[in-house]
């Protein structure tokens, strides 16, 4: 079963920068698929089981960038 969390991150201008938070989210435990999306600030995370809030904003953070919110 693959839960999927659409995430919206502020800061994102470029591939670079998607590049950058896909890495730092497909870091976590559990995680087994990300897409990111600089123009609308979306990122679609596919994953094991449910994410904690507090651990998708630390890993966006640890990335260089604001995790606003679950869209």
């Amino acid at each position: 079963m693959s839960i999927t969390t659409v995430l919206t991150v502020d800061g994102m201008s470029c591939g670079h920068c998607e590049k950058t938070v896909s890495a730092g989210l497909a870091a976590l435990p559990g995680v087994t698929g990300v897409s990111a999306d600089a123009p609308t600030g979306l990122v679609t995370v596919a994953s094991a089981q449910p994410l904690d809030d507090a651990v998708l904003r630390g890993a966006v953070a640890g990335a260089g960038f604001t995790f606003v919110g679950r869209d």
